[in-house]
């Protein structure tokens, strides 16, 4: 139980990177114009382009911490592939060992929280206390997936602490409200045991409903983080309060998107399984195989093909 609730830290404050195009009705991030081409690299299911794009980002802006930022998102989906199970009708990853990549994605992350660290020293502001907030947030993800609890705790504790530093400064950074959004989501299905560990354990509470509306502010305002905002929300409402068809509506407009993501297509078969559209969800099993042919990421692509049979095998046995 205690290990769980040291995990939720990741699953809260872990997936509130970047996620989407750039460009809201009012924005408040002074993004570079690179940041959409590199999201849609990252979220197409390009991420070895997509981390190329970012260190070309980096070598143009080497203090800007969104670089770096935009480069530990790729690898972290790099990672999301390769870690993931089809397990209880879902895909995703649950647990992974120590990779040998693992240590290149922490220095990432670290580089990008110097940086905004740095230029908080010089002058407080919102959108750097947002990029401290998703550096640590990054590493939190990859220490949880290992097991790592004390530090994904750690990290994790200060990200929240510096999300709510950017809404302190600028209430309207609706980027910003995705990790808070996804911690009172999470902390309000706690179970009773859990809930006694999060009091002495000094976790602030949280309401579902407050989360659900923080994720919906950061779907229609975000700058960076609507795309994560919409796949985390459904899938909480999938994993959490199987509510399987409103999940598969705050999916669908991710998957028109990025058709060719294969990650997405296996998460909108697993909906339609689970809503008994059989033959809807074997189509989109299918496709998830056929874009995944496209991927030039081998590890990745072998990866799906293996998850493919596995959710066409478990929807067969449950015909």
């Amino acid at each position: 139980m205690l290990r769980n609730l040291l995990s939720l830290l990741m699953v809260v404050l872990g997936y509130c990177c970047c996620a989407a195009r750039a460009g809201a009705t009012a924005p408040k991030l002074n993004l570079p114009p690179e940041t959409g081409a590199i999201l849609d690299s990252i979220y197409s299911g390009q991420t070895d382009l997509a981390i190329q794009e970012a260190r070309e980002l980096q070598e143009k802006e080497p203090e800007l911490p969104l670089g770096y930022l935009l480069e530990d998102e790729a690898l972290w989906w790099k990672i999301w592939c390769t870690a993931a199970e089809f397990k209880y009708g879902m895909t995703m990853p649950r647990r992974q060992g120590k990779q040998a990549g693992d240590q290149h994605y922490l220095e990432v992350a670290a580089k990008a929280y110097a940086l905004a660290e740095a230029s908080l020293a010089q002058q407080e502001s919102a959108e750097m206390y947002l990029y401290a907030g998703m550096a640590d947030a990054l590493s939190a993800r990859l220490y949880s997936l290992r097991g790592e609890n004390r530090a994904t705790a750690r990290v994790g504790v200060r990200a929240r602490g510096n999300f709510e530093k950017a809404l302190q400064l600028d209430p309207s950074l609706a980027d910003a409200d995705v990790g808070l959004g996804l911690y009172n989501y999470y902390v309000d299905t706690l179970s009773t045991l859990a809930r006694v560990l999060r009091i002495f354990m000094g976790i602030p509470g949280g309401s579902k409903e407050e989360g659900v509306q923080q994720l919906q502010r950061a779907i229609r305002e975000g700058q960076l983080t609507p795309a994560v905002a919409r796949f985390y929300l459904a899938l909480n409402l999938h994993n959490y309060d199987r509510q399987y068809q409103e999940a598969l509506m705050v999916l669908e407009p991710l998957v028109t998107q990025y058709p060719e993501n294969p990650l997405f297509q296996l998460a909108r078969g697993d909906l339609y399984a689970k809503l008994g559209r059989k033959q809807q969800a074997a189509s989109a099993y299918e496709e998830a195989a056929r874009v995944a042919g496209k991927l030039p990421d081998a590890e990745c692509r072998t990866k799906v093909q293996a998850l493919v049979r596995d959710s066409l095998e478990a929807l067969r046995k449950g015909s």
